[in-house]
């Protein structure tokens, strides 16, 4: 195959890539972007095989069954994963990705020959550099996913984990790793490339213990875009066009939706890059103070809703812990057969990934024109009847807005306390991950519909 043809398909995968991108920024395009996604992929792989040209059955033979071994474990966990476990299942594959990129860039190292990049003991400085970024974004990602997983799956407590100096160990460890590229580079000792890996590893580690589970959405965009990254500087290392552009658009992408997710909590960006935020400045839940709420059934929230001209319902994790989105979606179209207009608002930060929410409430097929982001809806509460939270907490505390002594002070909110009556379902008067206490329990137009999501939801929805 010649070089203008392989130029010609990686620039074909790059561009599907892109498009699959665009595809995915709105529910309505998302199946259209993944089949993108999926071809240019396709393009991708059966490009660099061709270019590779194993020279034997038995190479042959290896890629077939790594290419099958992988993709029945895929499908299979792809059919069985429940929507509520699609955040630890995302983390777990950019551990993956991390994993690939240090052995690709292990087997580089010790056997630059077959990579055509140079022989052992005198591969170019350049390609040493991209080699060792390519490898330390690799573990860093890594282990930083394993502990995501492990904090969101519930294997280890999503609470905050405080080293002492912790920052000053991570600026340590920072000169550590970049004395070790600077050896690595000088002297193309494999000491200092696992010494590299070793410090990165543990770096990965000790940026994602101090998060709590209340940062998690931006946990999963920041180790997208480190995935991205690795994948990036492991395409330089190969001078492979196609993982140039696909790590670098997963890259800006996830740096991208970090930005975003960083607005959505009020969060510093660099902050988040170098794992220096999660939980903190978290506050108590509250003073122990006694204070009047109150308490109605799925009779009394049914009544109200029923009788209202628009409702506007505001999901959260519980939603997504009791698997309630099916049981929401029945009671909605009750309220919509008895005339009532019906409306769904998503803070950003909702759930435990970017768009969980979404996810969900598509998986219900709930319309994508009822569901609303913060910024498009916020307007309208003063001029909504009922406001239904189910299993959200802090995305609707306006201390965020009211409390400079808040740890949620300058997030922005939903603002449902503006609207006339809220109906707050959770499972109890708890704080939620901020560990702060919130305020529209008392009010005098908020009542407290207390149990689980999915019961209480289905039983509003029987008595509608």
């Amino acid at each position: 195959m010649s070089a203008e043809l392989v130029a010609l398909l990686y620039l074909a995968s790059g561009v599907l890539f892109i498009l699959a991108l665009r595809g995915l920024s709105s529910p309505e395009t998302s199946r259209r972007g993944n089949y993108m996604g999926m071809a240019g992929m396709a393009i991708a792989v059966g490009t660099t095989l061709i270019v590779a040209q194993p020279d034997s059955t038995v190479t042959w033979a290896m890629i077939i069954g790594g290419v099958a071994v992988g993709g029945t474990i895929g499908a299979v966990i792809a059919r069985r994963i429940a929507m509520t476990a699609m955040p630890e299942l995302v983390a777990a594959f950019h551990s993956l990705v991390g994993l690939a990129a240090v052995l690709v860039a292990a087997a580089a190292f010790y056997a630059p020959e077959a990579f055509d990049i140079g022989r052992v003991g005198a591969i170019p400085i350049a390609t040493l550099i991209e080699m060792s970024l390519g490898a330390a974004i690799g573990a860093i990602t890594f282990t930083g996913s394993v502990i995501a997983f492990a904090k969101l799956s519930g294997r280890m407590s999503g609470k905050p984990i405080l080293l002492p100096a912790r920052h000053l160990i991570n600026i340590a460890l920072a000169i550590a790793l970049v004395v070790c590229i600077v050896l690595f580079c000088q002297e193309q000792a494999g000491i200092y490339f696992w010494a590299i890996v070793a410090l990165s590893l543990l770096i990965g580690v000790l940026i994602i213990v101090p998060i709590g589970g209340a940062d998690m959405p931006v946990v999963i965009s920041m180790l997208n875009s480190y995935s991205g990254w690795a994948a990036a500087g492991i395409g330089f290392t190969l001078a492979n066009t196609a993982l140039i552009v696909t790590g670098a658009l997963v890259g800006s992408a996830g740096a991208i939706l970090s930005y975003i997710m960083c607005k959505g909590m009020n969060r510093s960006f660099i902050s988040v890059i170098l794992g220096g935020f999660g939980g903190e400045v978290a506050g108590p839940a509250g003073d122990g103070e006694q204070k009047p709420v109150k308490l109605g059934s799925a009779e009394d929230a049914a009544y109200l809703m029923k009788n209202a001209s628009r409702v506007v319902i505001v999901p959260g994790y519980g939603m997504a812990v009791a698997q309630a989105q099916h049981a929401l979606r029945e009671m909605a179209d009750g309220l919509k057969e008895a005339g009532v207009e019906v409306k769904y608002a998503i803070h950003p930060v909702a759930g435990r990934m970017p768009g969980h929410m979404n996810v969900l409430l598509a998986e219900a097929n709930v319309p994508y024109d009822e569901v609303f982001e913060l910024e498009d809806i916020n307007s309208e509460f003063p001029q909504t009847d009922v406001v239904y939270v189910i299993g959200a907490n802090d995305v609707v505390n306006p201390a965020a807005e009211d409390d400079p002594s808040s740890p949620i002070y300058g997030m922005p909110v939903l603002q449902v306390w503006k609207s006339g009556t809220v109906l707050f379902n959770k499972r109890s008067l708890a704080s939620g991950y901020a560990g702060i206490d919130n305020p529209v329990f008392y009010r005098d137009n908020t009542m407290m519909v207390l149990g689980d999501a999915k019961k209480m939801t289905e039983e509003i929805a029987k008595a509608l």
